[in-house]
């Protein structure tokens, strides 16, 4: 039985080592805070994610704490006008607070087996036949710790982001709506609405603004800017008005890891591949890393992991950042692009979801 220490208990790292410990592995998990608490906001589950969910057994968890998304509706911001609403078919997608996923990956990796460990930090990573953390040995090391991984500059040295000109704001209000994605689009910003379980919604705006902000979605923003900054947005002032705590970050383009598994240390997820969330598939990417990396290793067979990740990953990340693009078009080019949607949603409704089907339609779990 492989013993394997998993940094970071957020997505990524719970599937992973839950996924692991189905397969046999000894997993313990190392997790900074000193417990698993309601931080975050709201995030999506496309049929992607959703079949990771499933083969590990949570599906009918995550079910029971999602809101069934039945269809994106594209707005003209300004105007409060549809151009389109895109269904979304007989596919799962779900619209959930981070915090329950995170829950339920919590417990279903305790029914594995796998030893959680809160209050621990980690300083220092080191790679090789016997690698170690903060110098104590061990027999694998995976980091899945986000952002500001450790483990990634042990095996790519270290990266310097940059910064994309975008700044992000999320809340969470209570209020009713549909079952649906709404983007409220316009001139360099766009708002993104949707349900969540109990009643409540979750916003995410952003907009282009040259001023840098600091990276991570922990820093509290003022309310009253939030809703200055989209006020030129009717369909969403009502929204808006109910925000009384919300967090602003500056977006940054990370360059995806060259190397993703060394001797025995791995990175996964945001370590090694950090996504714009215009395509909202940072978990689900996590997800699929999370399977795919465990079915892996249990081959003994991770340089081949990372060459059939990686294009699929690269592809995800080019069309998150051609979403944001289109979100946030300006003058002539707005207009058509507009009409152009709304011609097309109303002489084939899921035309626009079909050019995604090989994200959403994909299934890492039946790959061998």
């Amino acid at each position: 039985m492989r013993k394997v220490t998993v940094i970071g208990a957020g997505i990524g790292g719970l599937a992973a080592a839950t996924a692991l410990a189905q397969r046999g592995a000894e997993v313990t998990v190392l997790e900074r805070a000193p417990e698993l608490t309601e931080v975050g906001a709201g995030l999506q589950i496309s049929p992607n994610g959703l079949a990771v969910l499933d083969a590990l057994g949570l599906g009918e968890d995550i079910r029971a704490v999602g809101v069934r998304n039945r269809s994106i509706h594209l707005v003209d911001g300004l105007r409060d006008r549809t151009i389109a609403r895109l269904p979304l078919g007989d596919r799962s997608y779900l619209l959930l607070h981070r915090f329950d996923l995170v829950d339920v990956l919590a417990r279903g990796a305790k029914r594995a087996g796998v030893t959680l460990r809160f209050g621990q930090d980690v300083d220092a990573v080191a790679d090789g036949p016997e690698p170690q953390i903060d110098g104590v040995a061990q027999e694998f090391v995976l980091g899945a710790d986000g952002l500001r991984s450790i483990a990634r500059p042990v095996l790519n040295g270290a990266a310097s982001p940059v910064f994309s000109g975008q700044v992000a704001w999320r809340a969470v209000v209570t209020g009713d709506m549909p079952s649906e994605a709404r983007v409220d689009m316009g001139p360099g910003k766009h708002l993104v609405r949707y349900p969540l379980r109990d009643g409540r919604i979750n916003l995410v705006g952003v907009v282009e603004d040259a001023h840098w902000r600091a990276e991570g979605w922990h820093h509290a923003g003022d309310p009253d800017t939030f809703r200055a900054t989209f006020a030129d947005l009717p369909g969403a002032r009502e929204d808006l008005a109910r925000v009384s705590e919300v967090g602003v970050w500056g977006l940054f383009l990370h360059p995806v890891a060259q190397v993703w598994a060394g001797q025995n240390v791995a990175i996964l997820g945001d370590a090694a591949h950090p996504t714009l969330p215009f395509l909202a598939q940072g978990a689900n990417l996590a997800l699929e890393d999370a399977w795919s990396f465990a079915a892996a290793f249990e081959r003994g067979d991770l340089p081949a992991w990372q060459a059939v990740r990686q294009p699929r990953v690269q592809r995800a990340l080019d069309a998150a950042r051609s979403n944001a693009r289109n979100y946030h078009l300006t003058g002539p080019a707005r207009m058509v692009a507009h009409l152009g949607l709304r011609g097309l949603s109303r002489l084939s409704p899921d035309a626009l979801t079909r050019r995604f089907d090989w994200l959403y339609g994909y299934d890492v779990t039946r790959e061998r």
